[in-house]
C-alpha cells in the first residue's frame, strides 16, 4: 500500500524523489575492515540494554537480552529491535503476535547478563508480571513497551522486527543500564 500525500506537499515531493532514487543506486563496495573491526566499531556506540520477551502459543516464555533498540515512529508509535537468524528463539518471535521490549534499569546487570546466557532457564525464580498479551513484563525495568508484531525485514545476518507500540510504562527518574565498548555502565552525568 503506498502512502497519500497532498498534491504539492514536501512529503509527496520528497516520496517521488526517494521512489526514484533507489534505481539509481549502484551495488556497495566491498569492505575494507574485517568482521572484529566493524563489531568493535559498532561497539563505540553507547546504548540502553533491553530484554526481549514473548509467551509462545503453547504458553513457553522467551526472552534475550538486545541492545539493537531503536524509536521508528511517534504515530504511529513504532520501534524497532533485531535478532540473529541463527538465534534460537527466532521462530518464537518472528511467528508470535507480540512481545514486550523491557529496558533495563542501572541496578538489572545480573539479569541482562542471564539473558545472554545459553542454556539457564532465563525465567526462574525472576519477578515479573504478563502483560495484556501475555508477554513478560520485568519488575525493575525502566520501561516497557508492548508491541504488536508488525512487520519483519530479513537483512544480512539478522530480521529487523517492527513493533506497533500499544502499551507502555516507565520510572520517571529511574537511571538505566548502559552498554559501551563491551561493558556495562551504570553511573552516567546528567
Amino acid at each position: 500500500m503506498s502512502a497519500f500525500y497532498p498534491a504539492g506537499s514536501w512529503c509527496q515531493a520528497l516520496s517521488v524523489k526517494l521512489a526514484g532514487m533507489s534505481s539509481n543506486f549502484a551495488a556497495a563496495r566491498t569492505p575494507l575492515f574485517s568482521s572484529a573491526d566493524f563489531r568493535a566499531a559498532l561497539g563505540m556506540f553507547a546504548t540502553g540494554v533491553t530484554i526481549v520477551t514473548a509467551r509462545t502459543a503453547d504458553g513457553t516464555l522467551v526472552g534475550l537480552t538486545a541492545n539493537s533498540f531503536n524509536s521508528v515512529s511517534l504515530s504511529p508509535p513504532l520501534v524497532l529491535w533485531s535478532l540473529s537468524q541463527r538465534a534460537t528463539s527466532m521462530a518464537a518471535f518472528a511467528q508470535g503476535s507480540h512481545y514486550a521490549i523491557n529496558i533495563l534499569g542501572a541496578e538489572q546487570q545480573a539479569l541482562a547478563l542471564r539473558f545472554a546466557s545459553p542454556g539457564v532457564d532465563r525465567f526462574a525464580d525472576l519477578d515479573f508480571a504478563h502483560g495484556v498479551c501475555g508477554a513478560p513484563l520485568l519488575a525493575g525495568a525502566v520501561a516497557s513497551f508492548e508491541c504488536f508484531n508488525r512487520s519483519r525485514y530479513a537483512e544480512g545476518d539478522h530480521v529487523i522486527f517492527v513493533g506497533e507500540v500499544e502499551h507502555c510504562t516507565y520510572r520517571c527518574g529511574a537511571s538505566p543500564l548502559l552498554y559501551h565498548g563491551g561493558r556495562f555502565y551504570t553511573e552516567h552525568a546528567l
